[in-house]
């Protein structure tokens, strides 16, 4: 039941950053802003 739980915020939080991004390139820098983010976190 958990694990429903989990795979259905995250395909609901993946369909809307999809939907947030107008194109494929705007994706990319989302993603990689969350990765540069990330670093920043665990520097």
């Amino acid at each position: 039941m958990v694990r429903k739980t989990l795979i259905a915020a995250a395909m609901a939080a993946l369909t809307l950053t999809s939907a947030a991004c107008n194109t494929v390139k705007g994706l990319g820098e989302d993603i990689q802003s969350v990765g540069e983010a990330g670093e920043d976190a665990i520097d």
